[in-house]
Order: structure tokens, then C-alpha cells, then sequence
């Protein structure tokens, strides 16, 4: 947003120290990205009179103009224009000269004849857009003075002001100027609050279909309009603050707009079918011709202003049609000032990537009751170039069910106040931070106060603030605490340390998740951060289905689908090391998936995903009992149930009675060959949400030990549909409270092992904790483990 000084201080006298007004609008919350000054003139550029004209017979395309700048010496110009003569008044840019554009005049030869600087077009000089010819000024302009001075330009400090969206107010001049007004405790310059409408009534029908979207409407039409160019300081004035002059009518209606936070639009009444309005919903399909001369094809969910006939002549908020633009020919206008529902303008705005400087306005609220100030300040304006202009008597103002409501208060407690701004302050000292911005202070709502701000016992001291219609942000206590802090003074509040009475600490669920890492780092697992989001395909080349959650605007086509799975990125990681011929790498990450859900949303969950290059299942399986037992919890490790994309004999899934929290194995053969990866990739992948949820068991203290342990190794002939986990379990069961370590160390098929079956040898830790192990202790878990083994028809190998 950018505020013209000047400008401020038509609306209040604000001084002309800019420095100081932006350190005070930075200390009011209106941040200030940029003072800059516009309009004057280019210094170096000044007023010349053509002498004479020559052709030069090596150079078509420019020729050479002789000039005069008031100094009686005959200058050289060489000039590709040739719409000036001899005698014409023309601005001369002299050697060093900075153009606005960042060029440097320099005087430099065409066919070995210097040029003594450059003629400069309208446009060069950022009064308009011809560039077409050099500016001809008045003939009786006075020679060798800056053009700025001979145009009568004026030169505007403005203001480039980053508004945050709860300040929709100071989107216009009057806004700022209040803020800075009660700051400096000057009064605000009175302005007119209604118009005096002399002319006959001229009927303005006004119709709202959809009052939801639609709360005021308001039309007023005005005759004895002439288009014409606007005076030089608006015009000077709307530049400064970004928008190109047009005309009168126009300009007008910007200035109010920038002006008083109130977008408006003047229709040409002999081109309004009907001589009305009717608002309502767009049908789909339904189009229309933009001011911008853009063909737009609208749905349901946008509003339109129709004229009587009910033909399409604006999107509401927005933007107006083209076919009802004033021209020319104007010489009635149809003035519109409505209040449209902000939620339902920044929808069409998002769809229609149709942004206007009304749509700003509407999207952040704009004042519902200021219809009649801006219809008496544009007639007031209007009247500068036509003057025999004529408001005519009842105005339309029709009313939707939106509305907002007219009076708005908010109880404000002085204990609350205090408290979060830590001051010590009183219900008398309100008015004077309140009053002067519009929330008035206009009553104690309970509890006599002291003037000292104590309160009698008979309740606690609370002021009900009046909230003005022209900060729809200001809604309830808190909205009124940031405005007394805003006027009371960031600075004068200081800065304090907040005490807690509780010490920070990691939640059960944080100490949980870093003793995962701690866990995989510890077995020279490495953290990697691939991206989230996959190229489609991604999934199906890793075997999993490849319904996901699709991005509807996503920066490339590699990253448009949210991961379902750890293990494409984890995937990729490996085949891009060993592209390198970096091999045997064991990476992790903890990360968040975005599996399809049920209903609009998928169903996200935080994951943790292992890969470990070169190496087997029974390394995912040992590794997942050393995660099982940092988190205290365990999963039954089920092999009928295979994961898609892992190998179908060496995987499983995890599970917590029925709910699935995990799995581990192999990465199925196919799927490595589809990624380039010449060895085996042993995986885990648990879902870390559903695990950090369950309540962890007690850890049991367990004494170590002093006896020495023996080892035993039995190697059993077991069927193939017989898994090892079972085995496992059977083992464990049978040895008992002896066993301290189990481990499977060989899994054999070949000569000696009959067809559908393998030799699955294991390690068997032994150790007692009151005494050291007998050849009997040692023989009768043998004999157990055997007999267990057999009833899962595996027998000892020989």
C-alpha cells in the first residue's frame, strides 16, 4: 500500500518530517518498507527551444536538431523523434543526467558528431506512457528551467507500507491519517459526511438476489457530468500512489477508494439496461467482458452485478464490464457502493487469479456504513471539473442479510489488559488511547473505579468499548488489548521475561521417538531427508498401489503426489550411492506419510523407514528387536500376511493385536532391478504414530549375571511353510528362563536337505544367574528345544 504525504496531511495536520512519521507508523504496527520521492523533475533535465532541423545523409532512421536552452549558445542533439519544429519548447536532458529508467546521458558521437544529451518523450520522464514523439511544451515556457518547475509538478513523498490483513482500515489514506493523528494528538480536518442532492429524483432500481453474499447496495446517480482530464494534483496524486490517470469520473472514483478504504464504480446510466441494478449468483458457464477486455467465464460460487435486465455488467468486488465503462459521451453516471461478504470475493479472487485493488479492499472488509461519506466526497471531488454536476434525490440503499451489525461493543476487563501487557493501567487512561482511533470508551460496565484504577468490592473494573464499523477486524477483548498497545507504546511497555512454574522437558512421547534414533544410530543406521513428495509412477515402481494423494499446483511434475511410503525415497537414496559405487549403506527417516483416506482429508501419520543395503531379513528382524525393546513394546512379527513390494518368503508385517504397525523382510528382487540396486536391501518400516500412542511397558530391572554362559548351536531340517519366527518362538518357550540370546545364523538348502524343506541353524546362549551351567543343564535344553521342534515337524539335523 502506498501513502502519499501530502495526502495525510490534507486529512490532518501531520507535519512534513517523514523520517519521523515512518518511525512512528513502524511503531504503530504499520511497517514502512520504502520512502521514496516521485513527481518533480529529473534533475538535469531542463526546458530548450528547437533552433532548426537537418538531415543527415548517412543516417535515415534520426537526424540532427539544433536547440537553444536559454543560454545563447547553439546545442547539438542528435533524435530519432521528428515530431517537433523549429520553435517548439522541448525538455533537454544535459550530459550526466540520470533517466528514471537508469540510463546516464553522456555525450557521445553519431558518425563523429557528439550529441550534447538527449529529448526527452513523456514517457522517459514518467508523466505518461507516449513514447511515441518528444513532449512539446508551451511555446511560451521559459528556457533553461527544469520542466518540473514549468509543468507545475509536484514532488510526493510517499510511504510503501506492508499492512498486515487486521488492519483493512489503513488500505485507505483516512485510516493512516487517524492512526497517525491520535499518535501526534492533532485533530482530524472535518469533512463532509452526507451530500446535498438538489437535482429531481431519478429512479435507480436495485435488486439483491442473494443477500448472503451481498449486505448493502447502494446507487446514486449523478447528472451534468463532462469527461475531461482531471487537475494536475490528482492526477499527481494517483500516480504518486500507483494507479494511472484515466479521467475525471474515474480518477475520482480511484482517489475515494485510496482515500477512504471504499471501492466504488461509476456506471454510464444511459448504457445500464433498465436504469438499475440486480446482484446475483453467476450461473455456470455464464460470461463476461472484464474492464481488463478479458473474457471470463464464471461458476455458481461467484457474484455478479446485472443491470435491470438482468445482463452481466460487473463481478462483484472485483472488477466491472466493459460495456458499461464511462466515455466520453458520459454525461449521467450510476454511482455504486456496495458491501460484499470478504469470504465469497477472495473465493472468486483465488479462482479467477483476478486481483484489482477493490478486491484487496473487499477481501480484508471495508466499511459498511461509510457508504455516504464516500458518495458526498466524490461528489465534492467530481465537482472540481463539473461544476455544474447534480446529485440527484433518493439514493437506493437496499440492505441483505448480511449486514453487519450496526452498533458493536466489546467489554474490556482492566485486569486482562494488565496482564498480558504487564502495565498498570486504568480505566481513566482508556479514553485517551481509545477515543481518538473510534473505539470509544463509553461506559464502566461493572465496578466503581478509583482513579487511581483500584475497585471497590462490589466487582472487578471492566469499560465496554464502542467498535467502529470501519474496523470490522476489531471483534472482541483481545482485538481492543492490541489497539491499547499499540497506542500506548511497544517501547514503553518494555520487554519482560515470562516465568513458568514448570521447567521444560521432553514429552513421554519425544524422550520415546529420541531413543528411536538413538537406537538406529547406534547400529550405523545414517539419517537421510529425501523429499517428500513423489513423480507419479514412484509407488507402482516400488509394487504399492498408486493411489495417492495428487497436488493440484505443484512446482514440477516430479514432485506432484504426497508419498505414501517411506521406502520410494529411501529407495532412491540407495540406487543414487550406488550409481557412485557407494555400497552398503544403512540410511533411516522419520517422516510423515499421507496415505488415501476415507474421507476429504488422507490419513497422515508419522512413519520411520529403514533400508540396510547388503544385508538380509534376519538383520531387519534384529534390528527391530532392538528399537522394540528402547520403546518398551512388542509386535507379533506375522509371515502369512506379506507386505506388497517385499520378497514373499523373507518378510512380514508387525502387529499390535489386529491394528498392522509395521513391517520388515526383503525388498522383492523386481523392485531393486526396477531401481538399478545390484544387492540385497533388507527393510523395516513402522508406523510411528500408532506406536508412540501405545502405553509403554515398565522396564523390569534384570540382575547381570556373574556365572559364565555356554553356547549351543542346533541346526534344525524344517518344512518350508514352517517360518522361522515360530521356530524362534517354540525355542524360547522350551528353554526357558536359561536362554539368554537366540540367534539364527545359517539358512541352507542343497545336497542333504530333502526338496521343500531348509536347515535353519540357531545359536543358543545359555547362562544361569545363581550358578555356573552343568553338562545335564545344557543337555536338558537340548532335549526341550528338539522335543518343541518336532511338534512344528522340524527335526534335528545330522
Amino acid at each position: 500500500m502506498d501513502v502519499v504525504l501530502s495526502w495525510l496531511n490534507d486529512l490532518a495536520p501531520l507535519g512534513d518530517d517523514a523520517q519521523q512519521l515512518a518511525t512512528l507508523m513502524n511503531t504503530l504496527g504499520l511497517a514502512v518498507e520504502d520512502v521514496r520521492t516521485t513527481g518533480g523533475s529529473v534533475p538535469g533535465v531542463i526546458t530548450a527551444r528547437v533552433l532548426r532541423t537537418e538531415t543527415h545523409p548517412e543516417a535515415g532512421h534520426i537526424h540532427r536538431v539544433f536547440v537553444d536552452a536559454g543560454d545563447g549558445r547553439e546545442r547539438h542533439v542528435w533524435c530519432g523523434a521528428f515530431n517537433m519544429a523549429p520553435g517548439d519548447v522541448i525538455p533537454l536532458a544535459t550530459p550526466g543526467t540520470e533517466m528514471p529508467d537508469g540510463r546516464r546521458i553522456e555525450a557521445r558521437p553519431i558518425l563523429k558528431i557528439n550529441s550534447e544529451g538527449m529529448l526527452c518523450s513523456a514517457a522517459e520522464l514518467g508523466l505518461g506512457d507516449d513514447h511515441s514523439g518528444i513532449l512539446i511544451l508551451d511555446p511560451a515556457t521559459p528556457l533553461g528551467v527544469p520542466y518540473g518547475e514549468a509543468l507545475g509538478l509536484a514532488s510526493n513523498i510517499v510511504f510503501e507500507l506492508d499492512l498486515t490483513r487486521n488492519r483493512p482500515d489503513c488500505w485507505g489514506h483516512l485510516g493512516v491519517a487517524r492512526d497517525l493523528a491520535a499518535q501526534l494528538e492533532v485533530p482530524m480536518h472535518a469533512a463532509a459526511m452526507s451530500v446535498s442532492a438538489t437535482g429531481e429524483a431519478v429512479a435507480c432500481p436495485v435488486t439483491i438476489v442473494d443477500g448472503d453474499r451481498c449486505g448493502r447496495f447502494t446507487a446514486t446517480v449523478i447528472s451534468g457530468v463532462r469527461v475531461v482530464e482531471s487537475p494536475q494534483w490528482m492526477q499527481d496524486r494517483l500516480a504518486a500512489a500507483g494507479m494511472r490517470p484515466i479521467n475525471n469520473v474515474v480518477d475520482v472514483s480511484n482517489y475515494v477508494m485510496l482515500e477512504l478504504n471504499q471501492p466504488n464504480h461509476a456506471y454510464d446510466l444511459a448504457t445500464l439496461g433498465g436504469g438499475g441494478f440486480r446482484i446475483r449468483p453467476a450461473l455456470d458457464g455464464e460470461t463476461m467482458t472484464t474492464l481488463d477486455g478479458v473474457l471470463r467465464t464464471m461458476t455458481a460460487d461467484d457474484l455478479l452485478i446485472c443491470d435491470a435486465n438482468d445482463v452481466p455488467i460487473g463481478l462483484a468486488g472485483v472488477m466491472g464490464g466493459l460495456e458499461s465503462e464511462i466515455s466520453e459521451t458520459t454525461t449521467t453516471v450510476a454511482l455504486e457502493i456496495a458491501w460484499f461478504e470478504p469470504d465469497g470475493i477472495g473465493a472468486t479472487v483465488a479462482r479467477t487469479n483476478l486481483r484489482s485493488e477493490a478486491s484487496a479492499r473487499f477481501e480484508r472488509g471495508v466499511d459498511s456504513r461509510g457508504m455516504e461519506r464516500s458518495i458526498a466526497r466524490f461528489a465534492e471531488l467530481l465537482g472540481e471539473t463539473c461544476p455544474e454536476r447534480v446529485v440527484h434525490r433518493d439514493c437506493t440503499d437496499e440492505r441483505g442479510a448480511s449486514m453487519p451489525p450496526v452498533d458493536r461493543s466489546v467489554e474490556v476487563r482492566l485486569s486482562q489488559v494488565n496482564r498480558i501487557l504487564g502495565t498498570s493501567l486504568t480505566a481513566a487512561d482508556l479514553p485517551r488511547l481509545l477515543d481518538a482511533i473510534g473505539l470509544t470508551v463509553s461506559a464502566h460496565a461493572s465496578g466503581p473505579v478509583h482513579a487511581s484504577g483500584s475497585v471497590h468490592a462490589s466487582g472487578s473494573a471492566s469499560v465496554v468499548v464502542a467498535l467502529p464499523s470501519w474496523r470490522p477486524d476489531c471483534t472482541s477483548e483481545i482485538d481492543v488489548v492490541e489497539e491499547i498497545a499499540r497506542h500506548y507504546g511497544y517501547d514503553a511497555i518494555g520487554k519482560t521475561v515470562p516465568k513458568s512454574t514448570v521447567h521444560g522437558r521432553l514429552s513421554a512421547a519425544q524422550q520415546r521417538r529420541r531413543a528411536l534414533r538413538q537406537v538406529l544410530q547406534g547400529g550405523g543406521v545414517s539419517e537421510a531427508m529425501p523429499n517428500p513428495f513423489l513423480a507419479p509412477g514412484d509407488l507402482a515402481r516400488c509394487a504399492l498401489t498408486d493411489r495417492a494423494v495428487a497436488i493440484t499446483n505443484p512446482l514440477v511434475a516430479e514432485e506432484s503426489v504426497l508419498r505414501t511410503s517411506l521406502r520410494p525415497g529411501l529407495l532412491k537414496a540407495l540406487a543414487y550411492n550406488a550409481s557412485h559405487r557407494r555400497t552398503g549403506l544403512s540410511l533411516y527417516e522419520v517422516g510423515h506419510v499421507f496415505p488415501p483416506g476415507t474421507g476429504q482429508l488422507p490419513d497422515e501419520y508419522e512413519a520411520v523407514g529403514v533400508v540396510l543395503a547388503g544385508r538380509e531379513a534376519p538383520q531387519a528382524l534384529a534390528l527391530w528387536r532392538e528399537v522394540a525393546t528402547a520403546l518398551s513394546l512388542g509386535a507379533r512379527v506375522d509371515q502369512g500376511n506379506v507386505p506388497p513390494g517385499l520378497h514373499p518368503t523373507r518378510s512380514a508385517t508387525l502387529s499390535l493385536g489386529r491394528d498392522v504397525v509395521g513391517m520388515l523382510g526383503e525388498v522383492h528382487p523386481d523392485v531393486l532391478d526396477a531401481y538399478g540396486i545390484a544387492e540385497r536391501v533388507a527393510v523395516l518400516e513402522l508406523n510411528l504414530t500408532a506406536l508412540l500412542a501405545k502405553e509403554p511397558a515398565p522396564v523390569r530391572w534384570k540382575a547381570t549375571s556373574r556365572y559364565p554362559s555356554s553356547d549351543l548351536d542346533l541346526a534344525f531340517v524344517t518344512p518350508d511353510d514352517v517360518t522361522a519366527d515360530k521356530l524362534d518362538k517354540a525355542i524360547r518357550q522350551s528353554a526357558g528362563a536359561l536362554l539368554a540370546d537366540l540367534g539364527l545364523f545359517d539358512v541352507y538348502r542343497g545336497a542333504g536337505v530333502p526338496e521343500g524343506f531348509r536347515s535353519l541353524a540357531y545359536r543358543l546362549r545359555l547362562q544361569a544367574a545363581d550358578r555356573t551351567l552343568t553338562d545335564a543343564d545344557v543337555a536338558q535344553v537340548r532335549e526341550k528345544s528338539v522335543a518343541a521342534a518336532a511338534k512344528l515337524k522340524a527335526s534335528l539335523r545330522t
